[in-house]
């Protein structure tokens, strides 16, 4: 079983300690589209904001374009509280170049994405 695969079973765990590591275990591979679906059902996580914060600082941290397209999917399907938890995750993982992947999402085919890039940018300079 690779290391991806391993997180795609821990992402559906009861435990939400177990389902934060797996958020942050699968961030590396938020290209593969498994990983990417699972990768927003942990941001959204309707159970535990903690699950949220740290799936979110994890994919900051990554920061690559598919990485922040997977934050700007999650972010444009967020309700106002679980929008809230993004962003402090976001913040936390204090990424400064984190505008560039977000810049680079601004002519996505997918409106949702590009709707959701938009949010963090505003989120990442400061404007929130």
């Amino acid at each position: 079983m690779s290391a991806w695969e391993a997180g795609l079973v821990a992402a559906s765990s009861p435990s939400w300690e177990r389902r934060a590591g797996a958020g942050r275990d699968l961030a590396a591979f938020a290209e593969v589209p498994e990983v990417a679906e699972a990768l927003v059902r942990l941001l959204l996580d309707a159970e535990d904001t903690a699950v949220t914060r740290r799936t979110a600082e994890a994919l900051a941290r990554v920061g690559s374009v598919a990485a922040v397209r997977v934050l700007a999917r999650a972010v444009a399907g967020a309700d106002d509280g679980q929008a809230d938890w993004l962003e402090t995750g976001v913040l936390d993982a204090e990424v400064p170049d984190l505008a560039a992947a977000c810049a680079a999402l601004a002519w996505d085919r997918d409106e949702e994405v590009r709707r959701g890039a938009a949010e963090l940018m505003v989120w990442v300079r400061g404007g929130s």
